[in-house]
């Protein structure tokens, strides 16, 4: 069951909020090589946002050459989905996706990005994937995004995009253990939501996990400037 913490008073907007949107690009939706249900509907919702309730944003690019060692095909007789262990740990593998260069790839045409001030693109390492907005998926070799951050003072971090569940979510823990304050927009999301056990998806997993963080989840039409 979908929980919707009420923020109060914190749903006005500060000036040292920034509006996070995290692989906003045609692969991972409909009609792409990753699609996630319903990815493209994120779009009007994150362009409500910034049109109404952010004047700062970044994004993040999902950007991997040919080949790379997250993709199945890289791994003789594996398919999606299944799992290997690589050097810094267990990775999911997955189709062929946001190749460096290729119209899906790009961010999404249709967001508004005058008000996004700067463009992390993660995962162009061929042998090391990347999911977070902070760091690859060693957990160490950072994306330079919270310095970015820090040097322009920015203390909380509302998060959009895609998928809920795997980028957003590691997006939000590291930005935790960071020390920011963070809230996702879960209407602005959407979620692979994977099975990982009877009864459980990898969506009830990441709810679970970042809320024992303190990460506060919200709607956009709760938020105001």
């Amino acid at each position: 069951m979908e929980t919707h913490i009420p923020m109060g008073t914190d749903s006005l907007i500060r000036p040292s909020d920034i509006l996070g949107l995290v692989d906003v690009q045609p692969t991972f939706m409909p009609g792409g090589e990753l699609p996630v249900s319903e990815g493209d509907l994120v779009v009007p919702v994150i362009n409500g946002l910034l049109a109404s309730a952010f004047a700062h944003a970044f994004a993040t690019q999902d950007w991997h050459p040919a080949g790379h060692l997250s993709f199945a095909s890289a791994h003789p007789g594996k398919q999606p989905y299944e799992t290997v262990e690589l050097p810094y740990g267990t990775q999911m593998l997955w189709p062929d996706h946001a190749l460096q260069g290729s119209p899906n790839a790009a961010i999404h045409p249709a967001l508004d990005l005058r008000r996004v001030e700067v463009i992390i693109r993660k995962g162009f390492d061929p042998a090391l994937d990347s999911y977070s907005a902070f760091f690859e998926n060693d957990r160490t070799t950072a994306t330079g995004l919270d310095g970015w951050l820090r040097q322009r003072g920015f203390r909380r971090i509302f998060l959009t995009g895609l998928a809920t569940d795997f980028c957003v979510a590691w997006s939000a823990e590291d930005a935790v253990r960071l020390g920011y304050e963070v809230v996702l927009i879960e209407d602005a999301c959407r979620a692979i939501a994977l099975p990982t056990a009877p009864g459980r998806t990898t969506l009830d997993d990441m709810r679970t996990r970042l809320t024992g963080l303190g990460v506060r989840f919200v709607r956009s039409d709760g938020l105001r400037a």
